[in-house]
Protein backbone atom coordinates (compact mmCIF):
# COMPACT_ATOMS: atom_id res chain seq x y z
CA UNK A 1 0.00 0.00 0.00
CA UNK A 2 1.25 3.44 -0.92
CA UNK A 3 1.93 5.94 1.83
CA UNK A 4 0.01 9.20 1.80
CA UNK A 5 2.29 12.15 1.07
CA UNK A 6 1.95 14.91 3.68
CA UNK A 7 4.33 17.38 2.00
CA UNK A 8 6.50 17.66 -1.08
CA UNK A 9 9.56 19.90 -0.71
CA UNK A 10 11.75 21.02 -3.61
CA UNK A 11 15.30 22.17 -2.90
CA UNK A 12 18.46 23.02 -4.82
CA UNK A 13 21.54 22.07 -2.86
CA UNK A 14 25.26 21.81 -3.74
CA UNK A 15 26.19 18.14 -4.12
CA UNK A 16 27.92 16.55 -1.08
CA UNK A 17 27.52 19.79 0.91
CA UNK A 18 24.21 19.49 2.80
CA UNK A 19 24.43 20.94 6.31
CA UNK A 20 21.75 21.70 8.92
CA UNK A 21 22.50 25.42 8.52
CA UNK A 22 20.11 27.77 6.69
CA UNK A 23 18.47 27.49 4.23
CA UNK A 24 18.13 23.69 4.54
CA UNK A 25 17.67 23.47 8.31
CA UNK A 26 14.74 25.88 8.71
CA UNK A 27 12.90 24.59 5.64
CA UNK A 28 13.05 20.96 6.73
CA UNK A 29 12.83 21.68 10.45
CA UNK A 30 9.47 23.41 10.22
CA UNK A 31 8.09 20.29 8.54
CA UNK A 32 9.43 18.05 11.32
CA UNK A 33 12.09 16.28 9.25
CA UNK A 34 15.19 14.99 11.02
CA UNK A 35 17.70 17.42 9.49
CA UNK A 36 20.86 15.49 10.36
CA UNK A 37 19.39 12.30 8.89
CA UNK A 38 18.44 14.18 5.71
CA UNK A 39 21.95 15.66 5.39
CA UNK A 40 23.53 12.23 5.83
CA UNK A 41 21.24 10.63 3.21
CA UNK A 42 21.71 13.51 0.75
CA UNK A 43 25.49 13.57 1.07
CA UNK A 44 25.65 9.78 0.57
CA UNK A 45 23.39 9.89 -2.51
CA UNK A 46 25.42 12.69 -4.10
CA UNK A 47 28.83 11.22 -3.22
CA UNK A 48 29.42 10.28 -6.87
CA UNK A 49 28.50 13.78 -8.11
CA UNK A 50 30.98 16.58 -8.63
CA UNK A 51 31.36 18.42 -5.32
CA UNK A 52 29.56 21.74 -5.24
CA UNK A 53 27.45 21.38 -8.39
CA UNK A 54 23.86 22.34 -7.63
CA UNK A 55 21.39 19.44 -7.80
CA UNK A 56 17.62 19.45 -7.55
CA UNK A 57 16.15 17.46 -4.66
CA UNK A 58 12.61 16.31 -4.00
CA UNK A 59 11.72 15.38 -0.43
CA UNK A 60 8.46 13.52 0.15
CA UNK A 61 7.30 13.71 3.77
CA UNK A 62 4.82 11.16 5.13
CA UNK A 63 2.47 11.50 8.13
CA UNK A 64 4.66 9.20 10.27
CA UNK A 65 7.55 11.74 9.79
CA UNK A 66 9.46 9.36 7.52
CA UNK A 67 10.65 10.79 4.22
CA UNK A 68 12.07 9.88 0.84
CA UNK A 69 14.84 11.83 -0.87
CA UNK A 70 14.95 11.87 -4.68
CA UNK A 71 18.01 13.40 -6.33
CA UNK A 72 17.51 14.86 -9.79
CA UNK A 73 20.08 15.99 -12.33
CA UNK A 74 21.52 19.51 -12.03
CA UNK A 75 19.44 22.29 -13.61
CA UNK A 76 20.16 22.91 -17.28
CA UNK A 77 21.48 26.39 -16.51
CA UNK A 78 24.05 24.94 -14.07
CA UNK A 79 25.26 22.44 -16.67
CA UNK A 80 25.51 25.16 -19.31
CA UNK A 81 27.54 27.36 -16.94
CA UNK A 82 29.86 24.44 -16.22
CA UNK A 83 30.36 23.49 -19.89
CA UNK A 84 30.81 27.07 -21.13
CA UNK A 85 32.95 28.20 -18.19
CA UNK A 86 30.87 31.25 -17.29
CA UNK A 87 29.92 32.49 -13.81
CA UNK A 88 26.39 33.61 -14.66
CA UNK A 89 24.13 34.29 -17.61
CA UNK A 90 23.75 37.63 -19.36
CA UNK A 91 21.36 40.26 -18.00
CA UNK A 92 20.61 41.18 -21.65
CA UNK A 93 20.82 37.83 -23.48
CA UNK A 94 19.85 39.14 -26.93
CA UNK A 95 22.31 42.02 -26.80
CA UNK A 96 25.25 40.81 -24.71
CA UNK A 97 26.69 37.35 -25.26
CA UNK A 98 28.67 36.00 -22.30
CA UNK A 99 30.08 32.80 -23.74
CA UNK A 100 29.91 30.00 -26.27
CA UNK A 101 28.74 26.42 -26.16
CA UNK A 102 29.16 23.81 -28.90
CA UNK A 103 26.49 21.56 -30.36
CA UNK A 104 28.34 18.54 -28.96
CA UNK A 105 28.19 20.03 -25.46
CA UNK A 106 24.48 20.74 -25.87
CA UNK A 107 23.91 17.13 -26.95
CA UNK A 108 25.85 15.89 -23.93
CA UNK A 109 23.76 18.09 -21.59
CA UNK A 110 20.57 16.80 -23.23
CA UNK A 111 21.71 13.21 -22.64
CA UNK A 112 22.36 14.01 -18.96
CA UNK A 113 18.94 15.66 -18.59
CA UNK A 114 17.07 12.88 -20.41
CA UNK A 115 16.29 10.86 -17.28
CA UNK A 116 14.47 13.80 -15.65
CA UNK A 117 12.52 14.96 -18.69
CA UNK A 118 9.00 13.89 -19.62
CA UNK A 119 10.10 12.84 -23.10
CA UNK A 120 12.63 10.39 -24.47
CA UNK A 121 13.02 12.24 -27.76
CA UNK A 122 16.60 13.54 -27.72
CA UNK A 123 15.92 16.18 -30.40
CA UNK A 124 13.18 17.74 -28.22
CA UNK A 125 15.49 17.88 -25.23
CA UNK A 126 18.26 19.41 -27.37
CA UNK A 127 15.82 22.17 -28.45
CA UNK A 128 14.99 22.83 -24.81
CA UNK A 129 18.69 23.07 -23.87
CA UNK A 130 19.34 25.40 -26.82
CA UNK A 131 16.50 27.65 -25.66
CA UNK A 132 17.97 27.81 -22.16
CA UNK A 133 21.41 28.58 -23.62
CA UNK A 134 20.02 31.43 -25.73
CA UNK A 135 18.12 32.87 -22.75
CA UNK A 136 21.39 32.85 -20.77
CA UNK A 137 23.21 34.80 -23.48
CA UNK A 138 25.27 31.91 -24.84
CA UNK A 139 26.21 31.57 -28.50
CA UNK A 140 25.74 28.14 -30.04
CA UNK A 141 28.43 27.23 -32.58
Amino acid sequence: MKKKIQAKIKLRIPARQATPNPPIGPILGQKGINIMNFCKIFNEKTSSSEKGIIVSVLVYLYPDKSFDVIIKTPPTSELLKKFSGIESGSSKPNLEKVGKVSKEQIKKIAEIKMKDMNTHDLSSIIKSVKGTARSMGLEIN
